[in-house]
């Protein structure tokens, strides 16, 4: 029965933490390969795993490893992942197309930009990120050159900054920058609550030739404690659903592009 086949799924994706789709496909020899597929969408829809390139995380297991969520910062990044899901996906495959080979490509941090990461195709480009798992997620690919800056880990966000981020930022040239933000309004522009993000995320903003902005609708109209860009800041905006008519007019005012 596929409940109890799912059942049996999930045990094992908790037992080990992670495990591939090749790995499953050998366990359950008598199903095929897309019934796995669906049966880790289902329980990714559940919110008991996260679906990965070529496999799966259990939430579990990474809710276990991460510490008590602190006052003031922001969720904790497997609360985050399991949240707006679709919508994260729908602007992922919006991005897509602007990722070009060839280039200097910057990847920020975050849940939306993962989705992004988990599409890239194999082709010949580097990519720098302050992401940690946006990283692993993009070594898997033998074309691309993947940089990340040394600095201080957050365990919420799963991301690096500080000041020695800075310092290599300031030493390379960015072609396109896919930057993401906690809240987005006419008042405070783009922000999140942490002042050490907010300032790598300025720092890659000022460096980057083209700047994309990837963001859920969850976060429009909502503000936080550090601006990190202004919407003149940014070329494109995407999102998963049409800006209400004053961010809309904003946004064309600065000649900024919503996808």
């Amino acid at each position: 029965m596929p409940d109890e086949r799912r059942q049996s799924i999930l045990s094992i994706i908790d037992k080990y933490g992670e495990i591939s789709l090749s790995e499953l496909s050998s366990l359950f020899p008598d199903v095929s390969s897309m019934t796995i597929r669906r049966d880790l969408s289902e329980l990714e829809a559940r919110g008991s795993i996260i679906r990965t390139r070529g496999g799966a995380l259990s939430v579990r297991k990474i809710n276990a490893s991460l510490p008590l969520h602190h006052v003031g910062e922001e969720n904790e990044y497997s609360l985050r992942a399991r949240e707006n899901i679709v919508q994260k996906q729908i602007i992922a495959k919006k991005a897509l197309p602007f990722v070009q080979k060839g280039r200097s490509i910057y990847f920020d941090a975050g849940s939306t930009i993962m989705e992004l990461a988990e599409m890239v195709p194999n082709d010949n480009m580097t990519i720098i990120t302050n992401g940690i798992n946006v990283a692993q997620a993009l070594v898997s690919n033998s074309n691309i050159n993947v940089m990340i800056p040394a600095g201080t880990v957050n365990r919420n966000t799963l991301s690096v900054s500080g000041s020695d981020s800075f310092n290599f930022i300031d030493k390379i040239n960015i072609d396109l920058a896919f930057m993401s933000a906690s809240a987005f309004s006419a008042e405070a522009g783009f922000s999140v609550s942490n002042i050490n993000e907010a300032e790598l995320k300025r720092k890659v903003i000022s460096r980057a030739k083209k700047v994309i902005m990837l963001l859920d609708n969850s976060k429009i109209g909502k503000d936080l404690l550090f601006t990190l860009a202004d919407i003149s800041d940014i070329h494109v905006l995407i999102t998963d659903s049409p800006l209400p008519d004053e961010l809309q007019k904003l946004a064309d005012d600065f000649g900024v592009t919503v996808i």
